[in-house]
């Protein structure tokens, strides 16, 4: 029986993942820590209190992981289920496999943040969790499977390397080719093709993760790759048009 969950770090994932539990969980007492808020004892809560809860969801930029998880880890019970949500998994699912001895975890990705539930009003049907590692008893872990399902969602299991390859050729790909949209400053304008304006939708999507693609560069090892492949097509494109 869950009947608290603790959230590290309010950033715009961590408040977005407070408002899809309050909805979907309305039973469950969120606990916040945030170090840019005080504790008030309603929403934010001191590091140890939070950090006591039944579930633990660490919500720190990926080159913060290591340090959020130790503090967690430091007033954490041994029943505690810390859910780690980063955006690359091999690293993270790394970090919980060697910091997590004595307590229970699960490594997901959330395919989807605010902008794509704002987008869909709310409708998160369909909307895919990646799992690619976990610590848990079967039966708890296929509990969790099936009431996530029953609200709509779609759980899709792979390996954190699996998982970092693709990412890198999708989210990570969206992310370069829209910081570069950014950097050469084009815009929208009045006579927009329906396709110029799913492509700064997407643009508009990734404006504002400027440390998360720095982060997702630096940790996941198929980056680099992609971005080599794309930069070396453009050039190929850009040559073919002289």
């Amino acid at each position: 029986m869950i009947n608290t969950v603790g959230i590290v770090g309010y950033g715009n994932f961590g408040k977005f993942l407070h408002e899809l539990g309050q909805r979907f969980f309305p039973q469950v007492e969120f606990r916040v820590h945030s170090r840019r808020f005080e504790p008030d004892g309603k929403t934010f809560f001191d590091l140890k209190t939070t950090a006591q809860s039944d579930v633990v969801i660490i919500c720190a930029g990926i080159r913060e992981y290591e340090d959020r998880m130790l503090t967690v880890l430091e007033y954490a019970l041994a029943e505690t289920i810390l859910i780690d949500v980063a955006t690359v998994k091999k690293h993270t699912s790394e970090l919980c496999r060697k910091l997590c001895s004595g307590n229970r975890f699960i490594s997901i990705h959330p395919m989807f943040g605010p902008e794509s539930y704002k987008k869909y009003r709310g409708d998160v049907s369909g909307f895919r969790i990646v799992v690619t590692d976990y610590a848990l008893q079967n039966d708890t872990y296929q509990m969790l499977k099936a009431q996530f399902a029953r609200l709509g969602f779609s759980i899709i299991e792979m390996t954190a390397d699996e998982h970092d390859k693709r990412l890198a050729e999708t989210l990570f790909l969206t992310h370069y080719i829209g910081r570069s949209i950014i950097e050469a400053r084009f815009t929208r304008t009045e006579i927009d093709t329906l396709s110029f304006q799913f492509l700064m939708d997407a643009v508009e999507s990734v404006k504002d993760d400027e440390e998360l693609f720095a982060d997702v560069y630096r940790f996941n090892p198929y980056c680099k790759a992609v971005a080599e492949r794309f930069h070396t097509a453009q050039e190929k494109v850009f040559q073919k048009l002289q």
